[in-house]
């Protein structure tokens, strides 16, 4: 696991110097990561959708912005965006056979964001179907593989954004977040991910599961890559009506300050039973770590987390079962080729055009919102979410960010949590709570099991607080090298 010195391995800033330097052109910059995708996606199966003449024509009007002095700091760096995002002119499937046709009529807001940023599209990434799944096994277009081991998952939904940015494949990558979306496969496969604020940034052009919950982010290898992208998605939309209005950011304003009386929560329901033994040991040396940069620790409660996963597997399939109604075969998407009338074009389009996931989140989701099931489930559940955010705000009383594991074991094989819905739903139990309440959160890379198969910590702040989780994240990897490790499959000179 050493680190590789070539150009992939370069961060946003250290990019952006050189492409105003004119020691590399955004044209050759994509084309050297359109060559790795050429040569690892096939293995790997991040990408659904690559068109290389169309990134290059970006990067040649990147070029020609740079060379005019009009550019921005992140003008010519290539990105993927995760396929729940509309993009003019791209396919964009959510990873369901029901939008294998749907070529976007507009950008989503992010697209849009950072599109005006001179930012060059590499592709779309592949991704659990409709965001519904924690290892990335129920993509229509096939599981996305890990880097770092090809019979792990690379956790879901984000995976495919999350096993690009592992393997080199691109510098960056926007992803999504439900339950844990970004943040658990982040873990899974090395890398940075943040989850922001819910209503920072904007969910318009974003292919909605849970309205409530979803929150688009980005993914990384490092802090401080992650800050600079949040500097362009960030900001207010007046198209989506949870979009907040606030003063512009520089997510990068803390990265250098110190951790000197800073104070971490660690909640003891996220150190009990169920916690992977090398997963603990991880998040012990980087608590030794952070001590050591002159943070203090204290002991703090979420007497309520252990009720996160069923307030979530109540709301989050509710408000899917609503969402997804818009896909009938009507107006657009899949189409069910033979059918007698209407209720049968309705019923075997949505037969065909679903995966079982799908269908079952939908089920659970229409049965809880049913007449006589309303109070007894959906209501109690928003009741139990009000109190999950009450816990959070208590804590925040008692220290300034929360630090945790992101997940309670490393990767998983392809397979071994399939039969069980339940035990897959558990791969989530740590961050589905910050969803619920609304909150920030991000994964840290910090170690390797065993196998060889990465780990992550979780830092969750407090609302409207990513610089502050993104400057503790900085410090940390300024005296580790966790986030740096490359993937030995998908190092320069092994061949596919």
């Amino acid at each position: 696991m050493m680190t590789e010195t070539g150009i992939t391995e370069v961060g946003l800033a250290g990019l952006s110097r050189m492409l105003a330097k004119r020691q590399v052109s955004s044209v050759e910059l994509t084309q050297e990561f359109l060559r790795r995708i050429t040569q690892w996606n096939p293995l790997i199966n991040a990408f659904i959708t690559v068109d290389q003449e169309r990134s290059l024509a970006d990067a040649r009007l990147a070029d020609t912005l740079l060379a005019s002095g009009k550019g921005s700091l992140l003008t010519g760096i290539p990105l993927a965006h995760k396929d729940i995002f509309c993009a003019d002119g791209w396919l964009t499937t959510c990873g369901s056979k029901m939008l294998s046709n749907f070529v976007a009529p507009y950008d989503a807001h992010v697209v849009g964001l950072c599109k005006a940023a001179g930012m060059v599209l590499l592709g779309k990434t592949n991704m659990d179907e409709f965001a519904m799944g924690s290892s990335n096994e129920t993509s229509y277009y096939g599981a996305v593989k890990n880097p770092w081991d090809i019979a792990a998952v690379p956790g879901g939904s984000s995976g495919g954004s999350a096993a690009a940015v592992a393997a080199r494949l691109t510098p960056v990558a926007t992803g999504t977040d439900t339950g844990g979306s970004i943040r658990q496969p982040a873990a899974m496969t090395g890398i940075t991910g943040l989850k922001p604020t819910y209503g920072v940034v904007s969910r318009y052009g974003m292919i909605a599961f849970a309205s409530s919950l979803d929150q688009a982010g980005p993914m990384a290898r490092s802090a401080h890559d992650c800050a600079l992208l949040m500097n362009v998605m960030a900001g207010h939309d007046a198209r989506d009506s949870t979009s907040l209005q606030r003063p512009a950011e520089d997510y990068t304003r803390t990265l250098d300050q110190p951790l000197a009386g800073f104070r971490i929560g660690l909640p003891r329901e996220f150190f009990a039973e169920g916690l992977g033994s090398e997963v603990a040991a991880a998040i012990e040396s980087a608590l030794a770590v952070l001590r050591g940069l002159g943070a203090k620790t204290v002991d703090i409660s979420l007497p309520n987390s252990a009720l996160s996963i069923p307030a979530y597997y109540v709301l989050a399939p509710a408000e899917a079962s609503a969402n997804l109604s818009r896909f009938d075969g009507v107006r657009y998407g899949y189409r069910a080729p033979d059918y007698v009338d209407l209720d049968d074009m309705y019923e075997k389009t949505r037969a065909q055009g679903f995966g079982d996931e799908v269908r079952r989140r939908i089920m659970i989701g229409t049965y809880v919102l049913s007449h006589g099931y309303y109070d007894a489930y959906y209501v109690k559940a928003q009741q139990v979410r009000r109190l999950i955010a009450q816990d959070f705000a208590r804590a925040f009383d008692e220290c300034d960010v929360i630090l945790g594991p992101t997940t309670p074991e490393t990767a998983f094989d392809f397979g071994s949590k399939s039969d069980d819905p339940v035990a897959m739903y558990l791969s989530d139990i740590y961050t589905i709570a910050v969803n619920l309440a609304g909150l920030p959160g991000m994964s840290v890379p910090s170690g390797f099991d065993g196998r060889g198969r990465p780990i992550g910590l979780q830092l969750i702040g407090n609302y409207f607080s990513e610089a502050r989780l993104l400057g503790v994240a900085h410090q940390y990897q300024q005296v580790t090298d966790w986030h740096a490790r490359v993937p030995t499959l998908v190092r320069e000179g092994v061949s596919a």
